[in-house]
């Protein structure tokens, strides 16, 4: 079996209790991108199905994204702490990933580098959105209106 290896910035999916809990021997990743990042994929897919990637459309995509509208994306607050600084991220719900926990503390016990930590209320945010994203159902036939 060959496995193909990437670097990605993501962010944990599986539940905290779970993972203090020792109750998941694999850990839910999803990448997440800079809004810089995040804007250069959205005109390239814009320019890509004929359309003209304007600021005006940008700002509405970054609302929707924002409101939740945009099913597969949420997207995190941007951080101004002492030296700090990061820009706002774009989570990627398509682009999910498992990997074994034990790999996963490994990294980061060699890496030596502390990790940031979504706060309550937004780290239950970001699940309820990716909640969403799984939930949804698609029906066959769509339900007729009796109205």
């Amino acid at each position: 079996m060959r496995f193909d290896a990437f670097v990605a910035d993501t962010v944990v999916m599986t539940q905290a209790c779970d993972l203090e809990h020792d109750k998941v021997v694999n850990v839910v990743l999803c990448p997440h991108y800079s809004l810089g990042e995040h804007r250069r994929i959205w005109e390239a897919a814009m320019r890509e199905q004929g359309q003209n990637p304007s600021e005006k459309a940008w700002r509405s995509h970054c609302e929707d994204v924002r409101e939740g509208l945009v099913w597969n994306l949420s997207i995190l607050n941007s951080l101004k702490d002492g030296p700090l600084t990061i820009e706002h991220r774009v989570v990627e719900f398509h682009e999910v990933f498992t990997v074994p926990r034990g790999f996963l503390e490994s990294l980061l016990t060699a890496r030596k580098e502390t990790r940031l930590r979504l706060l309550p209320p937004y780290r239950e945010h970001l699940s309820q959105a990716f909640a969403r994203f799984f939930m949804r159902v698609g029906l066959p036939v769509a339900v007729a209106t009796a109205w």
